[in-house]
């Protein structure tokens, strides 16, 4: 009988598990905010530093993309003195300025007064009246589009059919007949170029109204309510707290929001371009730097032009932010006092 040797026991190896790379503490506290920030930093280069120093080298270029970047040729500044003295600018260039006058002020002179009666007289459903008003400048463009092309249509439109009620009534009802009859029995809202602007005005008014609103609202809930009190006590009326309480301490806010109806209203694009057919002649009367913009560069094929041109807008924008600001009375100097 074979005896048998019991196996001896082999400890099993310890083997270490791979610890992962990691920089030393100092360092890592060093680089780990540069690594938090740096895919902010990869999208603005890529997205916006570059297309903004980009369109800088075309204003400079003339280039058809369809033909290919090798086809680029240097013109330098001759871009610029052609959308200068380009008619077709300067038209668009007033279009612009007509939809700034038209639909930006009074924006502000509707929108101002009602929020200072909003928060002095509303307090229930405060939320619900601002909100009412907000949702115009948060609704799709396309959507606005639609319903007001609806609502300005010659034959089936609302508006149309609300002019003709209102021939029946004794004291208006003969002008606007005397009108509806001179347009052929309903006015053309959208094809008309007497009326097809100031019909787009509305459409700006009333889509950014709202957005005005609740800036100053928001302006006038930082107000202090003892200034109110304390002109009440001397005896100030309403219209006179208004002026000489309300108005002074919104100067901040009202800058703002004239600063952001400026740059808005002269880059102009969504509402005329999607509310006229740009195949209709009238549509040269709705016709803003942006849509004349879009046109020489999609259309004509000219993106050296069309770069000059938003160049030349970029600046228009910046002296009349300055006047704004030198209007309201914030001179970047006062701050730092004079020497």
């Amino acid at each position: 009988m074979s005896s048998r040797h019991p196996s001896p026991i082999v400890a099993p190896s310890r083997l270490r598990p791979s610890r992962p790379f990691r920089l030393p503490p100092l360092r890592s506290r060093r680089i780990a905010p540069y690594l938090f920030i740096a895919p902010f930093f990869a999208l603005f280069l890529v997205f916006s530093l570059f297309p903004l120093v980009f369109s800088i080298y075309l204003s400079l270029q003339q280039w058809n993309p369809a033909e290919g970047l090798h086809t680029m040729h240097w013109v330098g500044l001759e871009n610029y003195g052609y959308a200068l003295t380009d008619p077709w600018f300067w038209d668009a260039l007033y279009n612009t300025a007509w939809f700034a006058l038209v639909a930006g002020v009074p924006q502000h002179l509707v929108a101002l007064p009602l929020a200072f009666f909003i928060h002095r007289r509303v307090k229930r459903g405060r939320d619900l009246v601002v909100g009412a008003y907000f949702v115009p400048y948060i609704t799709s463009s396309v959507a606005i589009a639609l319903i007001f092309t609806t609502l300005y249509s010659k034959d089936y439109g609302l508006i149309n059919a609300a002019l003709a009620e209102l021939t029946r009534i004794p004291f208006i009802g003969s002008p606007l007949a005397t009108l509806t009859a001179m347009k052929d029995g309903g006015i053309d809202w959208l094809g008309d170029a007497d009326v097809t602007r100031p019909a787009v005005a509305f459409v700006v008014f009333w889509r950014y109204l709202g957005w005005n609103l609740v800036l100053y609202l928001s302006g006038l809930q930082v107000i202090d309510k003892d200034l109110y009190e304390a002109a009440t006590l001397d005896g100030a009326t309403e219209w006179q707290q208004f002026r000489h309480v309300t108005l002074p301490l919104l100067k901040p806010m009202m800058f703002f929001a004239v600063t952001l109806t400026i740059i808005g209203n002269l880059q102009l694009f969504e509402e005329p371009f999607i509310l006229v057919d740009g195949e209709k002649g009238v549509a040269s009367s709705v016709m803003t730097t942006a849509i004349f913009m879009y046109r020489t560069a999609f259309s004509d094929g000219d993106f050296g032009t069309a770069s000059a041109m938003s160049w030349l807008m970029f600046v228009l924008i910046a002296a009349l932010t300055w006047v704004n600001a030198r209007l309201f009375g914030r001179d970047p100097r006062s701050a730092h006092g004079k020497r």
